[in-house]
């Protein structure tokens, strides 16, 4: 079975305070890219996950391991990860594969890999959202990829039509960016909104975004409160910001908490134009608002 995990890119983020729990409230609009890693998925002895080129531990072991302890019953699975969204890169990718991991316990999942009672496999599939939030601010929002109002610390999403068709051009700058030490530096920079201007961030995102236009309808609003904080890190952001808007990017933003530079663009074909312009090693052209399948 071959199991897509679309990247996720952050069309806008709003930063709020810092919550009892220690984390942060957000408001955002979260699409799909075409970009996505590619999970190989057989039955085998035993549950293993190998993540080539990725040390330690990732979102996919830790999901196959939560649908174990709820109960799910399918056979050991060996699930292999070809990397293709950039690591610690802001595009979620770590999250896009847990998810796509938990969707192994839906009914098409249970379908491929034998049955389970139905009692048992209707508990499991109730409890994903749960499990999910468990897992990482990120992953509630790609258990259905599709363009989504996300608020909460990424556990509260409301799907939106899909938006009209358009391009985006990554530039990843090399990842690595670790997302606490943004979150840690925006603390100190003492970024973050009241929940009330957050709330009513919303209303607006919700409204540009509900009719199904495409971003770029709304490029006022795809303001990232992180960039600051990433750009305190890592400098070099801001040099690719600008190069997209030399380059003739309609909006240019940082993709969650970065190092990820975005440049959206009416057409793949434009994107492209500009990738070329830029002669960057680290360049990536995608379709927005579309998943990977």
């Amino acid at each position: 079975m071959l199991v897509h995990a679309p990247a996720k890119l952050n069309l806008g983020l709003y930063l709020g305070r810092v919550r009892p729990d220690g984390l942060h409230e957000l408001c955002s609009l979260f699409e799909p890219l075409a970009l996505a890693d590619l999970l190989r998925i057989t039955e085998a002895d035993r549950d293993e996950v190998v993540c080539p080129g990725v040390e330690g531990e990732n979102l996919a072991a830790r999901a196959l391991s939560a649908l174990r302890e709820r109960g799910w019953d399918a056979p050991p699975l060996r699930i292999e990860i070809e990397k293709r969204t950039p690591v610690a890169a802001g595009l979620g990718g770590g999250s896009a594969d847990g998810a796509a991991v938990l969707r192994l316990a839906t009914p098409e999942g249970v379908r491929t890999f034998g049955s389970q009672a139905s009692k048992s496999r209707n508990a499991v599939v109730e409890d994903l959202p749960a499990i999910a939030a468990e897992l990482g601010a990120d992953v509630p929002s790609q258990l259905r990829p599709a363009l989504a109002l996300v608020r909460g610390a990424g556990e509260k999403v409301e799907p939106l039509p899909a938006p009209t068709e358009h391009a985006v051009l990554l530039l990843p700058g090399g990842g690595g960016l670790s997302t606490k030490d943004v979150f840690d530096e925006a603390d100190r920079l003492g970024l973050g909104r009241p929940e009330s201007e957050l709330d009513e961030i919303a209303t607006r995102l919700r409204a540009a975004a509900g009719a199904g236009a495409s971003p770029l309808a709304y490029a006022d609003l795809l303001v990232n409160d992180l960039e600051p904080a990433a750009m305190s890190l890592r400098p070099e952001i801001g040099d690719a910001l600008d190069a997209l808007r030399r380059v003739g990017a309609p909006a240019a933003f940082l993709s969650g908490s970065g190092p990820t530079a975005v440049g959206l663009f009416p057409t793949l074909g434009e994107a492209e134009a500009a990738a070329a312009d830029l002669d960057r090693d680290d360049s990536i052209v995608c379709l927005g608002g579309t998943a990977a399948r």
